[in-house]
């Protein structure tokens, strides 16, 4: 390992960590896949190195792809929906995502839960041509695929996305926490028409437990049928329950709290002033770095 190894890698390490978290879903495994592609890239004869960006970028795809198939075999044991680890993004020295609309969108909880319906290859397809415009031959050498047929996997990711996508709508922080904030003063005291003025019609709540805690197994569609999820919750946690105001994914998010414990992160999706998702994370193990902030770029 040399200095110039290293001062290569951490130049791109915002870009990389975006990478193989669009690909992975999860920033804690994200960290793993970067240090073991960092350990790699020691070893490697920089003369040879023509590109960079373009050598990091594959060897992180290909090292996420690995912990991607290997977290599949996983999932076939997990109880319940499975969701993205929330992500807390860096803020300030000109890290603002959200002046990135394609960046922004990437990272967004409704953008990664339709990834996940895609097959690893067409995911990592999808991601360094879509978000990160890296050519068809440069992910071909990546994936081990020929040009032709990436082109065919790209072509239908983006169909397959695009088909399954709502129309994104940059977030106004300052906007959308005021909504959210409303939503949950008007759930505390059981407003129920207040509750649906503020959610849209088809509007759904998927919660991530694994089993490991109180939640929905399946989600909940409909304004009526969440808005009673709601009251039931804050009507459960009681007086010793509180929330936080926060920022996940690049989206209005609240922290939930019961006395000193920390019980998970809600993330609000807002469409047209109104809440169309919630996104319930109350899985332990993807909770442990949620206070951790990570700065993304493309």
């Amino acid at each position: 390992m040399t200095d110039e190894h290293a001062e290569r890698f951490t130049q791109l390490r915002p870009l990389l960590f975006t990478i193989t978290y669009e690909i992975l879903g999860s920033a804690t495994e994200s960290d793993d896949v970067l240090q073991d592609s960092y350990l790699r890239w020691a070893g490697v004869d920089l003369s040879t190195v023509q590109d960079t960006k373009a050598y990091l970028a594959q060897l992180v795809t290909r090292q996420s792809l690995n912990a991607l198939r290997a977290q599949s075999r996983r999932r076939e044991d997990y109880i319940g929906p499975w969701l993205p680890e929330p992500l807390l993004l860096e803020t300030g020295n000109n890290t603002d995502a959200s002046a990135d609309i394609v960046l922004a969108e990437s990272v967004s909880m409704a953008m990664l839960v339709v990834l996940e319906t895609l097959s690893p290859d067409e995911r990592a397809v999808f991601v360094l041509r879509e978000v990160f415009g890296f050519s068809h031959d440069e992910i071909a050498s990546t994936i081990g695929k020929s040009s032709a047929a990436v082109r065919q996997m790209a072509h239908r990711a983006r169909e397959h996305v695009q088909s399954r996508r709502k129309r994104f709508e940059p977030v106004d922080p300052k906007l959308s926490m005021e909504i959210t904030a409303r939503f949950f003063a008007a759930a505390s005291t059981g407003d129920v028409d207040g509750l649906l003025e503020m959610l849209t019609d088809d509007v759904e709540w998927t919660a991530d437990s694994d089993g490991k805690r109180s939640a929905a197994r399946r989600p909940v569609v409909g304004a009526e049928k969440v808005a009673r999820v709601l009251i039931g919750l804050v009507r459960g946690a009681g007086e010793s329950g509180r929330v936080e105001p926060a920022m996940y994914n690049n989206a209005p998010a609240l922290k939930l709290y019961l006395g000193d414990s920390f019980e998970g992160v809600i993330t609000v999706e807002i469409t047209d002033g109104r809440i169309s998702h919630f996104y319930a994370m109350r899985n332990p193990d993807k909770l442990t770095g949620v206070d951790i902030p990570r700065e993304i770029s493309r």
